[in-house]
């Protein structure tokens, strides 16, 4: 009996040992790091407490800016897909459409390919001058749409959501088909009993018996717009200027430089965010489900 009791803890201490010395290990060090004025520049590496952290928030530079527009990627991002993906998993579940299968591949398609080459082609389709857009606009007669999307403050951060709304809807689409599916139509069917029309249906049936998909896909779209990189980085490395960084293309640029310990200020406070954030949104649902 002990032998049976033991087993699962030596079948998960191999997992274990990796993931506390390539991660977790990892992760306090840099922690500890973010507390010291470590650089490329210097042998020597000194403690300097909270100043690192006081540094990111006072005036005058642009790390408060990259924490804004991490925070605004990351609600935009979330609600943008997690809307379309719901509208196209509706439709692409109702018997109006044929194909359904071709569809579905269509809108998925993107997900399996790499932020890194996504945003690499979506750069050059958007170049003002040589770009598939502009070339389009101008040849239709439309030359006063045509614009430097990747390059005007106006538009780079519109277009970094329209790129990457393309990439990830799909997965969010896939993740709440699968829920609609394991809804039983005798809801339905009560529902149009009771004379219940499409919007009413959604509202009382489909959207309350999503939440739990609704949930789970949110909180993991949340975490990836804090540590979005790869898309804005081959975008517009942050620019035009800094307007569309995000902090981790500020870590990147401080591990660059050879600022060592503010790149794992600026990644230490990630954590602490996502950690954040991701714990509010458990304890809700937790706190919502106790009362129901």
């Amino acid at each position: 009996m002990k032998t049976n009791k033991l087993y699962p803890t030596w079948f998960t201490l191999g997992a274990l040992i990796f993931y506390l010395g390539l991660f977790f290990l990892p992760g306090i060090m840099g922690i500890g790091y973010s507390f010291t004025d470590w650089n490329a520049y210097s042998s020597e590496v000194n403690f300097v407490g909270w100043k690192n952290y006081l540094k990111v928030f006072e005036g005058g530079t642009n790390y408060g800016m990259f924490i804004k527009n991490t925070f605004v990627f990351t609600a935009i991002s979330s609600i943008t897909k997690t809307t379309l993906g719901i509208a196209l998993a509706i439709l692409l579940t109702s018997r109006m459409v044929k194909m359904k299968s071709m569809h579905r591949m269509l809108v998925f398609l993107p997900q399996v390919m790499s932020f890194l080459i996504i945003g690499l082609v979506f750069k050059n389709i958007l170049h003002p001058s040589r770009g598939f857009i502009n070339i389009t606009l101008k040849a239709v007669g439309l030359d006063f749409l045509a614009q430097n999307w990747l390059g005007d403050l106006n538009f780079a951060f519109k277009s970094i959501f329209a790129v990457d709304a393309w990439k990830g809807t799909g997965y969010v689409m896939m993740v709440v088909i699968a829920g609609l599916n394991s809804i039983s139509s005798t809801y339905y069917e009560a529902a149009e009993l009771d004379g219940a029309g499409f919007w009413s249906k959604f509202r009382y049936v489909t959207l309350p018996l999503l939440k739990n998909v609704i949930i789970s896909v949110t909180v993991l779209n949340i975490t990836y717009g804090f540590r979005v990189f790869d898309l804005i980085y081959s975008l517009t490395n942050g620019g035009p200027g800094n307007s569309t960084g995000v902090i981790n293309t500020a870590v990147y640029s401080e591990f660059s430089k050879g600022n060592y310990a503010m790149g794992t200020t600026l990644s230490s406070l990630l954590f602490i965010f996502v950690m954040m954030i991701s714990y509010f949104i458990l304890k809700a649902v937790g706190n919502k489900e106790v009362e129901q």
